[in-house]
């Protein structure tokens, strides 16, 4: 009886948990006025709740636009918003091949022109009704400040009172299609902006007193272009083609030293404190192309014509900004490459780069980032006990092998060394004459400073970014050996197989480099009579080998639920 009663007891229990609760009536609240004024009319809530949100106006009229109107004074087949089709034509359409007419599907609300066919009505008609639709996407255009942007401009045709003008706007390789509206006044500063602090991030453009750090390139063609801007922490070298001419030199801007150094940069951006940027060094290169470097850099030497020739062109211009930790630039210097051109002469080509360095630290040359770059050279160096890697400054004197001359004479060829570049297969090589007067031992060891060179390294880099700290990032080299069973051997060659693969994301994938085997073969010197020469070919190669698998898709686990129960909840059931 007691078992019993417990039992309903905890049936009654579960019924009232597995119930919806009840609510308590709410009080009904009406509208009264308050101290500060009458309530608003209820009309006057409703119109505010439903007035839509401004947005930009319309400029092409989906009304008047027809996509499928492609007969001129025609009626096109099924082209129910052709204006040339009358009632009878409409009654012959099976379909409407273009049943929706939308302006910039990027706006977030816009007008859409919907064509349909009743078919119940005898003959059948044409239905048109304009709505408005709304784009769901988060991403849409609420609100625009160029209107221009949303349709197709008709150009402006040149007479002869705006030519002048059009050619101005136009005429150079490149041009701007921004209002005069657009150029707002720098000097003006936000109130909220006052007590923020701004810093470079990267890839942001350096500012300047006027405008930005302009860093010309070619553009579509390969003429150059003013308005590419320097990116904070971008490395850039570019080559572009400009127009010049020996009677207007003095004229163009973009060949002089000043165009380059008259504007400061700013420290940090929308901030006041300026860094001037500072002539490092002139180097001036005559007609034949021999260079010669100025003592004194602090004199700015300006375009001009001398004995039919315009001399103080700039050939090349390289930046270099120093950068605290913070992200402010502390300083900012310029080389220049000064020439000069004869009348004969149309266009020069212009070089450009821009590196960084952060303050109170040593640059390291890299060769990717964080992957090789194919064309630069493989980096690598040394291990000393208990210490990290060691890398000579120079990034192409890391990994060489011989370089090939002229005579082919490998005695002649010692010290001649080429670096060794990612992605590119080489191979080089000389001529040995051998005496009967050479030993073995001394020759034996010419050779190896001859193939691996004075100072063969020990690592190679995985990464083109491999910092020298990180010992686990550079791969060991391997060498191997492969000789004959003789008195005396020499080597021959040397062979360098690099293995690398893609690492990463199949989107943008990352060359590494996981194995380098170096390989030394070596021949047996016989002795050869007195008076007698023999000549033997000295060789090395280098090959990069893709070790890369075939890319495979891959998928999440299913996610699995890890439930736990009571213990005693299915009491007294179990």
């Amino acid at each position: 009886m007691v078992a019993a009663l417990r039992l309903g007891t905890l049936l009654l229990l579960l019924l009232l948990l597995l119930l919806p609760p009840l609510r308590a009536a709410e009080p009904t609240v009406e509208p009264t006025a308050s101290a500060a004024g009458p309530a608003a009319p209820p009309e006057t809530r409703a119109a505010a709740r439903a007035r839509p949100r401004s947005g930009p106006a319309p400029v092409t009229d989906v009304a008047k636009l027809c996509v499928c109107d492609l007969l001129v004074a025609q009626c096109d087949v099924n082209c129910c918003c052709d204006p040339d089709c009358s009632a009878a034509d409409v009654s012959l359409f099976t379909t409407c091949s273009v049943p929706i007419v939308t302006g910039d599907s990027r706006l977030c609300s816009q007008k859409a022109a919907i064509y349909s066919l009743d078919v119940e009505a005898n003959p059948p008609e044409r239905i048109f009704k304009l709505i408005d639709q709304v784009n769901p996407s988060v991403f849409c255009i609420h609100a625009t400040n160029y209107k221009q942007a949303l349709s197709f401009s008709s150009p402006e045709m040149p007479t002869s009172e705006n030519f002048d003008q059009l050619l101005k706007q136009f005429g150079s390789a490149s041009f701007s299609a921004e209002p005069d509206s657009w150029n707002m006044n720098t000097d003006a500063q936000n109130p909220s902006d006052v007590n923020e602090t701004y810093s470079y991030e990267y890839g942001v453009a350096i500012q300047t007193a006027d405008a930005f750090l302009r860093l010309p390139s070619p553009v579509v063609s390969s003429w150059c272009s003013d308005a590419n801007p320097a990116g904070f922490l971008v490395n850039q070298a570019t080559k572009c083609i400009r127009s010049v001419s020996v009677e207007k030199c003095g004229n163009i801007q973009a060949v002089s030293m000043l165009f380059y150094i008259n504007s400061s940069i700013l420290a940090v951006p929308k901030s006041s404190q300026m860094v001037n940027i500072t002539v490092q060094s002139i180097v001036v290169q005559s007609l034949n192309g021999m260079r010669n470097l100025l003592n004194g850099s602090d004199v700015l030497r300006l375009p001009m014509i001398l004995d039919e020739l315009c001399i103080n062109i700039v050939l090349g211009v390289s930046y270099h900004i120093t950068y605290t930790d913070t992200g402010e630039i502390i300083e900012a210097a310029a080389s220049f490459v000064l020439g000069a051109i004869n009348k004969e002469a149309l266009s020069i080509q212009q070089s450009f780069e821009i590196s960084f360095t952060q303050v109170n630290t040593k640059p390291v040359p890299l060769s990717g980032n964080p992957g090789y770059v194919v064309g630069l050279p493989v980096r690598a160096g040394f291990r000393p006990q208990g210490s990290g890697i060691i890398q000579n400054t120079n990034k192409y004197s890391q990994l060489t092998i011989l370089q090939s001359t002229s005579n082919q004479d490998c005695l002649a060829a010692q010290g001649a060394r080429t670096p060794i570049l990612f992605g590119y297969n080489m191979i080089s090589g000389c001529k040995l004459r051998i005496t009967a007067a050479m030993k073995c031992q001394p020759l034996t060891q010419t050779l190896l400073d001859l193939l691996k060179g004075q100072s063969f390294p020990e690592y190679v880099a995985s990464f083109g970014n491999s910092q020298a700290q990180d010992v686990l990032d550079w791969v060991p080299i391997t060498h191997l050996h492969t000789s004959e069973q003789s008195s005396c051997q020499i080597p021959v060659s040397l062979e360098i197989e690099v293995k690398w693969t893609k690492y990463g994301s199949l989107v943008n994938p990352q060359a590494r480099i996981v194995n380098v085997t170096a390989t030394i073969t070596t021949t047996t010197l016989k002795q050869l009579p007195s008076g007698r020469e023999r000549t033997i070919p000295i060789t090395s190669s280098v090959v990069f080998t893709d070790i890369s698998s075939p890319a495979e898709p891959g998928y999440k686990a299913w996610p699995t639920i890890n439930a736990k129960l009571p213990f005693d909840f299915f009491f007294p059931f179990v």
